[in-house]
């Protein structure tokens, strides 16, 4: 759903810590241990072959040449150092719960101008409400909007009707009832948006490494 801001073979898929450096645009796939409402995120929507994310980020190089990741989060539209980005969770064996996924070769030619556009929203408030178009953004509308607009307003990941249910019980999880409640703000159940799960199954990219390995990959 929504908040917290691809492959070689499958051997390469496989291959987890290293010395990887992630390319500009590739897309960081987070499985974040942030409390109740990660959770919650991680609980409705489904990353690929079963990994659990709360958060993206699109990985970028700061004019010194050092990793940096653009990432939509609490503090709004920001830039973060790769290597803190990576230290936020670990699995079991102390590597960071990150996927690393890549456009394919074929929609490679969106990638700088996707990072400018990204860029240019550097400072924009956090979307707390998960409305896309409202000029604030969360961590998978970032994604989005980069590439959209670089896509020349063409949508290159789609947006999809965004759901706050149990998938076990089909009620609204008491976080998201609470999580609105202090919004003051009505749950948009069925409203249009994305999330860090949807994208990383997506067909126009390939998962080129794993750091780690995310809950449920």
């Amino acid at each position: 759903m929504l908040l917290c801001l691809a492959v070689a073979a499958l051997a390469g898929c496989q291959r987890l810590g290293g010395s990887f450096a992630p390319k500009p645009g590739d897309l960081l796939f987070q499985d974040l241990d942030g409390g109740p409402l990660c959770d919650a995120i991680e609980a409705v929507t489904e990353g690929v072959r079963g990994a659990k994310f709360s958060h993206v980020g699109i990985a970028a190089r700061a004019n010194d040449g050092q990793g940096i990741v653009i990432e939509a989060g609490g503090g709004g539209v920001k830039t973060t150092p790769l290597e803190q980005f990576l230290a936020r969770s670990r699995d079991a064996k102390g590597r960071p719960k990150v996927l690393v996924g890549r456009l394919r070769p074929e929609l490679a030619h969106l990638i700088p101008r996707a990072l400018e556009e990204a860029a240019a929203l550097l400072g924009k408030p956090y979307d707390k409400v998960f409305a896309v178009g409202n000029d604030s953004y969360y961590c998978s509308e970032l994604v989005y909007e980069a590439f959209r607009r670089a896509n020349g307003g063409r949508p290159a990941f789609e947006l999809a009707p965004m759901t706050f249910k149990d998938p076990a019980t089909g009620a609204t999880m008491p976080t998201w009832v609470e999580y609105y409640r202090k919004l003051n703000a009505p749950i948009p159940e069925g409203q249009p948006g994305i999330n860090p799960g949807g994208i990383s199954r997506s067909p126009l990219l390939r998962i080129v490494h794993a750091y780690g390995r995310p809950t449920g990959w």
